[in-house]
């Protein structure tokens, strides 16, 4: 079943959003794959509030889990197309004198997430990430 909430379109809303995708894990997920499912989150959802002009009032976060995977979608509103699916990759290897600005955190979060993809129509645009959820065995912290 899937999970919908408004978010305001503000930096402020971050601690929000946390709170949302915590409440949407089950008890027994690795702390690192909730660590990687906020961060690729907060990367997608400050892209948005940051870049995406002009932009509505609000991005849509929802939520759904599948198994071990769960899937999150963020819907921005009234904003002119990005696909950061494409976005160019960033030679880390480079030192950062040489390095162009930008992509780092698209880069970060082609590499968390199993899958990423994008889509957009009528001035909306959807990012869905996948992340598979490592559980830990609660028998085995006692």
């Amino acid at each position: 079943m899937e999970t919908t909430r408004d978010f305001p379109r503000s930096i402020d809303a971050l601690d929000g959003l946390f709170s949302f995708l915590g409440d949407q894990l089950p008890g027994a997920v690795a702390e690192k794959a909730a660590v990687y499912l906020n961060l690729a989150a907060e990367e997608i959802f400050t892209n948005m509030v940051r870049h995406n002009e002009p932009g509505g009032e609000r991005i849509t976060v929802a939520v759904e889990l599948d198994g071990d995977r769960i899937r999150v979608r963020l819907t921005d509103y009234d904003v002119e197309p990005f696909d950061p699916t494409t976005a160019p990759e960033v030679d880390v290897t480079r030192p950062m004198a040489e390095r162009q600005p930008g992509g780092l955190g698209l880069h970060l979060v082609k590499s968390i997430v199993d899958r990423l993809s994008y889509e957009y129509r009528d001035r909306t645009m959807q990012v869905t990430f996948i992340k598979k959820l490592e559980r830990t065995d609660v028998r085995d912290q006692a």
